[in-house]
């Protein structure tokens, strides 16, 4: 290996990492919240590249029956509890959000040809489509389950993860699908040619998580979510609900997977279960960071884009297993360093 193969592996490594960073960011700030080890995240990774390339094609997405299918699943749900707690004020709302959101969406899909748009446009569609999957599934999967331990909630994670699965493969098959790039500009940087993709991909990453930053530090719903992080009885004391919280770190975790997968679209062809290998290498990170530490599990991600990158290189066929393997020293260290709590009953 030269020192040109080497910066191109590390290159590779690099745009990896920076997809599973996002990926570990949203699995730590779901699980610090409501307990839940998202394994899903992946899901929406494949969900946002597949719904991209339909519209791109002229297809309807099946995305769009998924959101309005579980848009009707929610208003039900809520309706029954809001008429039988006497919560009648909350009827607009959720017929707002669960029925007529997801009806306008759907108009949006019909009748302004998204195969026209421009791909920008195209992407925010494709958002509105995937994004706000992330809450629902939550209000109907683990919201009722909120107080139980986590490894119920984990195996109802399975479950879920089961069936947007199933259902990835009954909306788009079996076949892949890719995306045009976003630019078709290059560089070249000491013999190192950097295509414009890859720079999108680190760039939109870091711009991402500078978002994030401020959203934590800034601004109300931020906090609140650090609050319901840190202790939730506590914060639920001090009027933070822990319902909102729980479905908004869903939506923010939606909103990373889809746009991950937007990012990676063009870069790799997407199944209907690629994001599950993608949210595995994520959820390596995570572990790396204790399911606690964002930059710590940022840190992980890449370390896991570059031992992947590295590993294609010298031992393509185990890559996978070396990439997994890396768990387990951390698992042990930690277990060696760490003093176990028994879960409250």
């Amino acid at each position: 290996m030269d020192l040109q193969i080497a910066l191109l592996l590390a290159q590779d490594g690099i745009t990896n990492g920076a997809i599973y960073a996002l990926l570990a960011l949203a699995l730590v700030l779901v699980f610090a919240v409501t307990r839940v080890i998202f394994i899903p995240q992946g899901e929406f990774v494949a969900l946002g590249a597949l719904t991209l390339a339909s519209l791109q094609v002229g297809k309807t997405p099946g995305t769009l029956w998924l959101l309005l299918g579980a848009g009707v699943a929610v208003a039900l749900v809520d309706l029954a509890q809001a008429l039988q707690r006497g919560g009648r004020r909350r009827i607009p709302r959720i017929i707002a959000w669960n029925l007529i959101y997801p009806a306008l969406v759907a108009a949006a899909i019909f009748l302004l040809k998204p195969t026209e748009m421009a791909m920008p446009l195209q992407i925010i569609l494709t958002l509105a489509l995937v994004v706000p999957l992330g809450p629902m599934i939550y209000r109907l999967a683990f919201q009722p389950l909120a107080e139980a331990p986590v490894l119920v909630l984990l195996i109802v994670a399975v479950a879920v993860h089961l069936a947007l699965v199933g259902l990835g493969l009954l909306f788009f098959g079996a076949e892949g699908s890719r995306t045009p790039a976003f630019s078709d500009a290059s560089f070249n940087l000491g013999g190192i040619v950097i295509n414009g993709q890859t720079l999108w991909v680190v760039g939109s990453s870091i711009t991402l998580i500078a978002i994030l930053y401020l959203f934590f530090e800034r601004t109300f719903y931020g906090k609140a979510l650090r609050a319901t992080a840190i202790n939730r009885t506590g914060a639920r004391l001090m009027g933070i609900s822990t319902v909102m919280a729980g479905k908004l770190s869903f939506l923010l975790a939606a909103l990373i997977g889809a746009l991950s997968g937007v990012l990676i679209a063009p870069i790799t062809t997407i199944y209907y279960d690629t994001g599950f290998l993608v949210g595995l290498k994520g959820f390596v990170g995570a572990i790396v960071g204790g399911l606690a530490s964002y930059p710590v599990a940022a840190a992980g991600a890449i370390l896991v884009g570059l031992l992947e990158s590295y590993s294609s290189f010298w031992a393509s066929a185990f890559k996978e297993v070396i990439v997994f393997t890396l768990i387990i020293p951390v698992l042990v260290w930690r277990s060696l360093t760490t003093h176990h709590v028994e879960e409250e009953e």
